[in-house]
């Protein structure tokens, strides 16, 4: 299994303190979200009991952007989320989310395969700058869920990475202007 593959092993010592196993360095809940957006799948065990802990920190790390005022869920999703915990057997809801994802992973890979595929449109003048918008328009529109898990940042990076895309669209337009210009 490739490096990149396995997830990422972080034991909880007894003082509650993260350690990471690769780096032999202590993390934070921000390093680990750190970690889910660029793509990493992470691993929380205890150390003394071996009990899986994943489920419970990622949690928190939710809980954390929530009360930031970071909305990552709805009102509304909340809602239905405590009333499947309510629904002895936990009912669809765990299930329909996870597919969910995953089908909103398959839609943005399938549309970027095919942004990228050849075609007619890729030998237009500005096409580059077509697929860049639309993958900067991916990227809002999903709020950063994409096939590498989730990859929502801080109100800060958001809007630097929005302000540097959107400065890049800006000369990619300007560009494709100044091309179709030329053409008449």
């Amino acid at each position: 299994m490739a490096e990149q593959e396995k997830p990422l092993l972080i034991k909880r010592y007894a003082s509650r303190r993260l350690y990471n196993t690769e780096t032999s360095d202590y993390v934070t809940l921000e390093d680990i979200a750190g970690f889910i957006r660029d793509g990493r799948e992470v691993q929380i065990v205890d150390l003394k009991t071996g009990d899986d802990l994943t489920r419970q920190y990622l949690l928190q790390i939710i809980a954390e952007h929530e009360s930031r005022g970071e909305n990552v869920l709805p009102v509304n999703v909340l809602n239905d989320l405590v009333r499947s915990y309510m629904v002895p057997g936990g009912g669809v809801m765990p299930q329909f989310l996870q597919t969910s994802f995953e089908m909103l992973r398959e839609s943005q890979s399938q549309m970027m395969e095919n942004m990228n595929a050849m075609n007619p449109m890729a030998q237009m003048p500005g096409f580059e700058a077509l697929k860049a918008q639309q993958q900067a328009f991916l990227k809002a529109m999903t709020g950063g869920f994409g096939g590498q898990g989730w990859t929502g940042g801080s109100r800060e990076e958001a809007t630097s990475d929005s302000g540097e895309d959107l400065d890049e669209i800006k000369k990619q337009l300007a560009a494709l202007q100044e091309k179709l210009s030329k053409m008449k």
